[in-house]
């Protein structure tokens, strides 16, 4: 039998090798891990070694951005590999030759790159085309036995959307200068090409100068990171709120008169003159933040309040609020549209879904509609109906990470019930909603509602990247092993496995104390076990049968960050890009596993306090023992999360401002919002422990050492 099944098996074993290679990329079967995925790969010829001095040759009289792509590409080609490049005009001598005079048939942003005859050439018809096929080949480049070389290829790639944006939210966060443009450089690198930076107070206006927060950017230092996105090809579009989540602005009791329900800060009354010409002066200094970007963004998203005011709840009897939100952005956009195109969040003929007494009421067909659902009407047909009449339309994969710390994607919990993650969702979502051909753009939101670090968001963003430049790229399943190959470079290991413990590790979290109960309703109350009282050591032994299951849930998320803490370990040990991020995933796994020791500790106190109690008719003093340990305890913990916490902090604060900074000129003006997200519960970072902080250990400790130090007295 045994001899038959290895027949078998040695008859089948080339065919299963042939489908495994055939399911494989072409370039991912060489060891290459490009993202975007071109259009078209040829392989088509030896590797290519690549030595010192390298000649890259220009198009003589090549413009600045053009010598400005060259010289990037020769940065990166000594600082990755260490080549020596030079730029000159001479192609004969050449190693790299950089070309704008491209076949016709390239399409816009496109480019051909061929790898062959001891030379690297990309074509392109215009700048953008140019500096994405100098993407590819640093890409294509590795090391095969000390040699740096790139295979024999041919590559004919463009973009299946014109726009590939990335929001960038702000709001309950800061982050360095220096971080900023590394993150342009980053997008850059994967072929984003528009960044929507929803920064709030983030930007010191000088007109509302106590709008912007303490330790804001200047216009100039915006107009600065502006001019740094363009060379790198990215378009930054600023993204002030508009109608809705406005809480930035409208905490300030001056403005109190604007809003549209007096005890909530959310939201502007649309049919009040004074919003507009707050707005207008807040929007004309974005503007000039951002010089020569094409658009602005006016947001006006979750309008919670619209129509309660005694004035609009008249006029909603003749517009309905429908009516109200479009009065609104048809008076924004008279006045922005004389110098940008204006985006905010509405989908496609979403008016036509309102239950407004007067249909007609559109929007002016000029608006970018950023918003738009493919799972309303799969066959796309609103979406269709926007593009005929003329709207640009852009697909929205918001990506959601509303739970804190790190995102789902690997897996989500709807009703309790596992599903897919992010990475599966952005995949069906955006190359089927390409291939309809109707979107002008793409925008992957990043909300910052719950306060994970940006970096957390680079896979979300990269799927975006992929799927959107090329609709047909390879599946979920390659892409992810890409992603890490990548990102962090071939050395990092069991990378697919820390991203699956830290996903679940953030339901764990998000689901432990009260945490995210405004998300999620009734997720039930931590409390602490009962203290000690009287003569007797007298105590209601409930907590260990209370909390047996979450007790059960937190000894395995230990052992589960415990592996994570060993594979982070042993990827920081390696010579890694982005090391910064293995910090980041070591202060979440470090907060995680806290929290899963926390209950194990208060498990221990609970079972502590009942061996004093037991041998309090039999053994006094070694009641008095135990309850020295049961203190201990206590103590042990608190001590645990202020060196984990603080460890957290300093890690964070690398590449961030401290939230809720003061200075000496100014000081922040901390208010919950309406929306309570959770990143906004503490004006600092202790909205990550501040469920644990409602518990009052603190408390506890002082009351168990005023028993026990009467309990030595007394009995």
């Amino acid at each position: 039998m045994h001899k038959i099944v290895s027949i078998i098996i040695y008859l089948i074993l080339p065919f299963i090798l042939i489908n495994t290679a055939q399911a494989q990329s072409k370039l991912a079967a060489l060891g290459l891990h490009v993202i975007p995925y071109p259009q078209e790969v040829t392989i088509n010829g030896s590797d290519l070694v690549l030595t010192s001095p390298i000649n890259i040759a220009l198009d003589k009289g090549a413009n600045q951005v053009d010598q400005k792509t060259a010289e990037m590409l020769k940065v990166e080609l000594d600082k990755k590999w260490g080549l020596k490049a030079t730029i000159n005009a001479d192609n004969a001598e050449s190693s790299i030759i950089l070309s704008r005079k491209a076949s016709r048939s390239i399409k816009d942003q496109g480019y051909s790159l061929t790898a062959a005859t001891g030379q690297v050439r990309i074509s392109a018809r215009d700048e953008h085309g140019l500096f994405y096929g100098v993407q590819t080949m640093l890409q294509l480049i590795k090391k095969n036995d000390g040699e740096v070389t790139i295979p024999g290829i041919e590559v004919t790639d463009w973009p299946d959307v014109k726009t590939r944006a990335v929001h960038y939210d702000t709001k309950h966060h800061q982050d360095k200068a220096s971080y900023v443009k590394s993150f342009i450089r980053d997008l850059a690198k994967y072929k984003i090409n528009m960044l929507v930076w929803e920064w709030e107070d983030k930007l010191a206006y000088r007109s509302h100068p106590e709008i912007g927060a303490p330790g804001a950017f200047s216009i100039e230092e915006m107009q600065e990171f502006t001019r740094y996105a363009r060379e790198h090809h990215i378009e930054l579009v600023p993204l002030v709120q508009g109608l809705g989540h406005v809480s930035f602005i409208l905490k300030w009791p001056q403005y109190r008169h604007l809003r549209e329900v007096a005890d909530s800060d959310w939201e502007f009354c649309p049919l009040k003159e004074g919003v507009y010409d707050l707005l207008f002066d807040l929007w004309d200094e974005a503007i000039e933040a951002t010089p020569g970007s094409e658009y602005i963004h006016i947001g006006s998203d979750e309008t919670f309040e619209l129509g309660h005011c005694h004035q609009c709840q008249k006029k909603a009897e003749e517009i309905g609020n429908s009516g109200l939100y479009h009065t609104f952005a048809s008076k924004a956009a008279k006045h922005l549209k004389k110098s940008r195109k204006v985006m905010l969040w509405e989908r496609p003929q979403g008016w036509e879904k309102n239950r407004s007494p007067i249909k007609a009421m559109k929007p002016d067909n000029d608006l970018v509609l950023t918003e738009s659902y493919s799972y309303e009407t799969p066959d796309f047909d609103y979406a269709k109906k926007s593009k005929a009449l003329g709207f640009e339309l852009f697909i929205y994969d918001p990506n959601p990470g509303l739970q804190p710390l790190f995102l789902p994607y690997y897996f989500r919990y709807r009703q309790k019930k596992k599903v897919d993650g992010t990475v599966i969702n952005s995949y069906n979502l955006l190359s089927s909603s390409v291939e309809s051909g109707v979107f002008d753009g793409m925008i992957n939101t990043s909300w910052d509602d719950s306060g994970l670090h940006n970096q957390m968001w680079m896979l979300s963003f990269l799927t975006s990247a992929q799927y959107s430049w090329n609709a047909q790229a390879p599946g979920p399943e390659e892409f992810n092993q890409s992603f890490f190959a990548s990102y962090y470079g071939s050395g990092a290991t069991d990378m697919e496995e820390l991203y699956s413990l830290l996903n679940g590790g953030a339901y764990y979290y998000a689901w432990t104390m009260e945490r995210n109960v405004w998300h999620h309703g009734e997720i039930g109350k931590t409390h602490l076990p009962d203290l000690p009282r009287k003569q007797f050591i007298e105590y209601d032994p409930y907590w260990n049968t209370e909390y047996k299951q979450m007790v059960e849930w937190s000894e395995k998320e230990n052992e589960k960050m415990t592996r994570a803490l060993q594979i982070i370990d042993a990827n920081k040990k390696r010579s890694l890009d982005h090391s910064y991020d293995f910090e980041l995933y070591e202060s979440i796994a470090n907060l995680i596993r806290h929290t899963s020791l926390t209950y194990l500790d208060l498990s221990k106190l609970e079972n502590t306090i009942k061996e004093a109690h037991k041998n309090a008719f039999l053994d006094r003093q070694q009641s008095l023992n135990s309850l020295n340990e049961a203190a201990g305890i206590v103590e042990a913990t608190l001590s645990r999360r202020d060196s984990m916490y603080n460890g957290l902090v300093a890690t964070w604060e690398k590449t961030r401002l401290p939230k809720g900074l003061s200075t000496p000129e100014k000081q922040y003006f901390f208010k919950m919002d309406r929306s309570r997200h959770f990143a906004n519960r503490t004006a600092d970072m202790s909205y990550l422990i501040y469920d644990e902080q409602l518990l009052d250990m603190e408390g506890y400790l002082e009351r168990l050492k005023q028993y026990i130090s009467q309990f030595q007295i007394e009995y």
